[in-house]
């Protein structure tokens, strides 16, 4: 089984009680940054294997993982900050866990994007969600 853990945006108190139990008790924590990941984790005393699974990485071990959760292993997936997913690795993940008849649950939890649109003071009846913008100034055209 394959679990998407919300990770704290900032203030490591906004993760939820329950990706906390979920972290305790899977047999490995997959995490886009080891050294992040590992202030959170100390945090809360989880003291599970950790191992990396970022864009630099997610195809190389990709099978892998799969074949380990097709044999029993529980595995949950945290990112930097935010859920996993969403502008962050999962896809592959996802798609391959599904593909493979292994269970995916994500659990409901921290995204940037919301509380940034509830904060703006716009109407939120109806948005759309296009990503991120580019951390980076575009070049001039």
């Amino acid at each position: 089984m394959l679990y998407l853990v919300p990770s704290p945006i900032g203030n490591l108190a906004d993760i939820t009680f329950r990706a906390i139990e979920v972290l305790k008790m899977v047999d490995l924590i997959l995490a886009e940054d080891t050294r992040t990941s590992s202030v959170l984790l100390r945090n809360y005393h989880i003291e599970k294997p950790l191992t990396p699974y970022h864009q630099h990485n997610e195809h190389k071990v990709l099978q892998h993982l799969v074949d380990q959760m097709s044999g029993g292993k529980t595995m949950a997936l945290i990112t930097d900050a935010g859920t996993p997913g969403i502008s962050d690795p999962a896809f592959l993940l996802v798609r391959e866990c599904i593909k493979n008849n292994i269970r995916v649950e994500c659990l409901p939890g921290a995204t940037a994007f919301v509380p940034a649109l509830v904060n703006s003071g716009l109407p939120i009846n109806r948005f759309l969600f296009e990503g991120f913008l580019p951390q980076k100034k575009a070049g001039k055209h």
